[in-house]
């Protein structure tokens, strides 16, 4: 410890304790960053105090001393949690930095264009959990002819599934003006998680495919969750599914494709089980509760029946939502 600053130190106690000046505590202030400088530790700044007093006070009784050894010891581990501290800290701070880079990278990947058609109406809502997104909807279409969309569920939150996105979009990009069939798309994609993600990561995929002419839906699905057709001559739903596995299982994976019409007023909702899934207070609610909401808003414009799903089943949980919330609407107008 250099002495100089030992020195120097004493002086300005000495004459703070027998002016009670101002100057003198505003110089002890600046005198400060001296210790900084010397890389002078807490508790030797409490040694050379302690030193300064011992020669003010010589008289003092030697239990007060010994409270400035009991303060030493104190501030060795107090510096030590305080450095332990500041590097979670910054931790924190470079994660929370790497999260907000990965979130506007996720958002670029997760910018889609809604097809326009005169007699298909397209809505589509999509709300994550935390910061980051699970869940993936992408789309389409030739503006004329056919509307397709996929709805994919990474099982995973944060970066990696970020970085599944990325593989999902580079898959779905490759398919644009392709006009290929659901389980091709599924294949294709399959193929391309399964070389490039982790084994640890897994996703879910529903893909489905309007074509004006006939009116004809197809779908496909890698284990995901089955999806609700709305028949509006039967005021009635239908459960939609088809046999497939998670994408990057294996890479030999035959996809079932299946096949519905739709007719004036008919609407297929397709979602992640951030829906089908809610949990409230009294735990997971019923398919029919789903059913009912979908059914009240049966004549609204698809964008509104995806609006008031989230809005009614985002009430029964508080908005604090247990995972992601996707939904997409394809409903046949009624001319």
């Amino acid at each position: 410890m250099p002495k100089e600053v030992e020195k120097q130190y004493k002086a300005i106690v000495n004459r703070y304790i027998n002016t009670k000046s101002e100057n003198d505590l505003y110089a002890g202030q600046k005198f400060s960053r001296r210790f900084i400088e010397k890389e002078i530790s807490p508790e030797e700044v409490i040694g050379i105090h302690k030193s300064a007093l011992m020669e003010l006070f010589k008289d003092a009784p030697e239990d007060f001393w010994h409270s400035f050894d009991f303060l030493i010891e104190m501030m060795i581990h107090y510096g030590l949690a305080l450095q332990e501290h500041q590097s979670l800290v910054r931790k924190q701070e470079e994660l929370n930095l790497e999260m907000k880079i990965a979130e506007k990278v996720q958002n670029t990947l997760l910018k889609t264009k809604v097809p326009t058609f005169s007699e298909l109406d397209i809505g589509f809502l999509t709300v994550p959990a935390k910061q980051m997104s699970g869940d993936y909807i992408y789309f389409l279409s030739d503006d004329s002819n056919y509307a397709s969309v996929a709805v994919a569920d990474v099982i995973g939150k944060g970066i990696p599934a970020a970085l599944c996105m990325s593989m999902i979009k580079f898959g779905m990009d490759n398919m644009r003006g392709q006009n290929s069939s659901p389980r091709v798309v599924l294949d294709v994609v399959n193929r391309i998680v399964e070389e490039s993600v982790d084994d640890s990561m897994f996703i879910s995929m529903f893909y489905g495919k309007y074509e004006v002419e006939g009116s004809l839906f197809s779908y496909a699905s890698a284990g995901h969750e089955p999806v609700l057709l709305y028949k509006a001559a039967t005021d009635s739903f239908i459960m939609l599914d088809a046999k497939g596995l998670l994408l990057g299982v294996h890479p030999n994976v035959i996809y079932e494709e299946r096949s519905v019409v739709l007719d004036e007023g008919d609407f297929i909702a397709m979602m992640t089980d951030g829906v089908t899934e809610t949990r409230t207070e009294d735990g997971f609610i019923d398919d029919e509760v789903i059913k009912g909401i979908l059914k009240s808003v049966k004549d609204e414009p698809a964008q509104k029946i995806a609006d008031t799903v989230y809005q009614q089943l985002g009430e029964m949980q508080n908005f604090q939502l247990h995972d992601d919330f996707s939904i997409v609407i394809f409903k046949k107008e009624i001319k």
